[in-house]
């Protein structure tokens, strides 16, 4: 089990980019960035017992700053912060006063607005075999949220080939917090779309969304439509494949409990990517708007050629008093924990 820094050479605004490199006695091996908290590789063995990198990417950290990638920039392995998913219109009221964030996703905010915690170099705080602590402190009014929030994430990669994530987080002030991964994850050995990936989730219902993808509220059960993945199926059997899933789902279980949020498997590599999680919802995406060039070993990423669980609170759910809360107090401490498992078998 080893950690290891490794210089990249470059910085952003003045500041060193590290790549922080985490290996496990089986030989799976995972590379993050204090840029964005990027997840860059994470490589497992196949059944073939070939090494196998699982994660959308590039191979150069200088990539992702590329004007081109930003350009169409689909937050390739990065945590989102400080408010994760969409807020209706942008907007929000918190203890009676009135906040406006960026309208970055037609008139709503998406992913914290214009530069998240996704766009943010971090602080490596310490390292142990094999895991990597960081730090990011975001001042009030970045993004015009209110209050100083600092943030700590811990990458730690076990010999049961689990990266787990654990965030804690306090502020000073009263804000709003929903803090997420946006990792693609593509199973096959040949990448391509991943429409014969087989899928299943332990969500019973899904939250309704307008016409820009914003929950309103209102839960709808999964029976009898193409969101449901109670049982497993290829994710590609029943979507509609101009636009494959962009979906909130909310899962079965006790808040704060970890437990199962999705598994997909895929026969050709023999992987499966079970995903663990405290928070009560998975949103379920399959790229639609991927558009890479010059991607790892120069291949261009293309729509639905990846897969993101992001592991959440219901987003938008300051707008809407019934969901659970997303509002961080002086004196609080805000924790989630998500895993990423990776499992030699299919789905059972």
């Amino acid at each position: 089990m080893n950690t290891k820094l490794i210089k990249t050479g470059k910085t952003v605004e003045g500041k060193e980019i590290l790549a922080v490199e985490l290996t496990n006695t089986k030989g799976t091996y995972v590379k993050i960035y204090n840029y964005g908290a990027i997840i860059g590789k994470f490589v497992v063995t196949n059944k073939e017992g070939e090494k196998q990198d699982i994660v959308l990417g590039f191979d150069e950290f200088d990539q992702y700053v590329s004007e081109e990638y930003l350009t169409s920039y689909p937050y390739l392995g990065a945590v989102v912060g400080r408010y994760a998913n969409r807020i209706k219109n942008g907007q929000f009221t918190l203890d009676g006063k009135a906040y406006q964030l960026a309208s970055n996703n037609g008139a709503d905010c998406l992913h914290c607005g214009v530069s998240g915690y996704d766009k943010r170099v971090w602080e490596i705080l310490s390292t142990i075999d094999p895991s990597v602590t960081l730090r990011y402190v975001s001042p009030a009014g970045e993004e015009n949220f209110p209050g100083t929030l600092t943030v700590e994430l811990t990458f730690k990669l076990t010999d049961n080939n689990e990266l787990l994530l654990d965030y804690k987080a306090t502020t000073d002030e009263p804000t709003i917090i929903n803090l997420t991964h946006h990792g693609y994850f593509n199973l096959s050995p040949d990448g391509g779309s991943v429409k014969d990936h087989i899928h299943r989730m332990p969500a019973s219902n899904y939250l309704r969304q307008d016409d820009n993808y914003v929950v309103d509220g209102t839960l709808i059960p999964v029976e009898g439509t193409i969101h449901d993945f109670l049982a497993p199926k290829p994710i590609g059997w029943d979507w509609d494949s101009e636009e494959g899933y962009d979906q909130t789902y909310v899962l079965d279980k006790e808040y704060g409990e970890l437990t199962l949020a999705s598994e997909t498997s895929e026969p050709k590599s023999g992987l499966t990517l079970a995903v663990y999680t405290t928070e009560p919802i998975a949103h379920f995406y399959t790229g639609k708007y991927i558009n890479v060039k010059n991607a790892k070993g120069g291949n261009d990423y293309k729509p639905y050629e990846g897969f993101c669980i992001e592991t959440q609170h219901h987003p938008n759910a300051i707008n809407i008093p019934a969901f659970p809360n997303t509002i961080l107090r002086p004196g609080e401490v805000y924790s989630q924990t998500t895993i990423y498992k990776i499992e030699p078998t299919g789905i059972s």
